[in-house]
């Protein structure tokens, strides 16, 4: 079987796609950072990808609100092409910055590129505390539809942004998102206690990841690519730490496309 391959996505403002690139290439994966420019001049690059990665940073500055104008770009561009991308059974992601202009193109929650849905139904708002936080936080892999996780699974990342905070325009959205099974990672304690404190930014229901019906596109705010070996946990060596949470992702992905 041919090594599948994954487009990392890149543009002015993106930070995180080497790191990225690095995840990828551990879990097995043939990787090409791309930058947002070639792929509109010739949309039939995605077709030689199996995996669609938009990383973290801060794309164009996060000027008029954050992944808002790559979200822009690959909404009147790329939508044909992403769609097509989707349709075909192959898997995307989006970190942080990259699951803000999965929402803000349309790629989440429902998984289709229309100029006249796009960022109607959720959207990515600022952190209750009005502030950027960075730390550690903990998550419930709580979607059996996902392909990347594992469900049930309690998991550990960092994250660092703003504007995290997953909120839907009416309530009906919501329930319509959790009876598809659509919320992939919540926001919990150590021992997986959803509600409350570990909450860091407000979202609705303590929705940290969220994929979409086909459980193959996936948007989260903490950065897997971030604890991709064990020694990148603060606590390595007083929690003993034996496992990168981060690869699971990456791994899920590999072993879907390979399968």
């Amino acid at each position: 079987m041919a090594t599948p391959k994954a487009l990392v996505l890149r543009t002015a403002g993106t930070n995180c796609d080497r790191e990225t690139e690095y995840a990828l290439q551990q879990a097995g994966f043939e990787v090409e950072r791309i930058h947002v420019f070639r792929i509109m001049e010739t949309p039939t690059l995605l077709e030689k990808f199996q995996f669609l990665v938009v990383p973290g940073g801060f794309s164009y500055g996060d000027d008029v609100a954050a992944g808002k104008i790559l979200a822009n770009q690959m909404l009147h561009a790329l939508a044909e092409p992403l769609n097509r991308f989707v349709e075909a059974g192959k898997l995307a992601l989006g970190i942080c910055n990259g699951f803000q202009v999965l929402i803000k193109s349309g790629l989440l929650p429902w998984g289709n590129v229309n100029t006249e849905e796009a960022n109607r139904d959720a959207t990515l708002a600022w952190n209750d505390c009005g502030m950027f936080k960075c730390k550690w936080v903990h998550m419930s892999c709580d979607s059996q539809k996902c392909v990347f996780l594992p469900h049930g699974e309690v998991i550990a990342l960092p994250m660092a942004h703003g504007e995290g905070k997953f909120v839907t325009a009416t309530p009906e959205i919501l329930a319509t998102i959790q009876q598809q099974d659509q919320v992939a990672l919540r926001y919990c304690d150590e021992a997986g206690t959803i509600g409350g404190a570990p909450n860091p930014n407000g979202s609705m229901d303590d929705i940290a990841g969220l994929c979409d019906p086909t459980g193959r596109v996936l948007g989260l705010m903490p950065h897997p690519e971030r604890f991709v070996e064990t020694i990148h946990h603060p606590q390595w060596t007083r929690k003993d730490i034996r496992r990168a949470d981060g690869r699971l992702f990456f791994d899920g992905a590999y072993s879907h496309l390979t399968q």
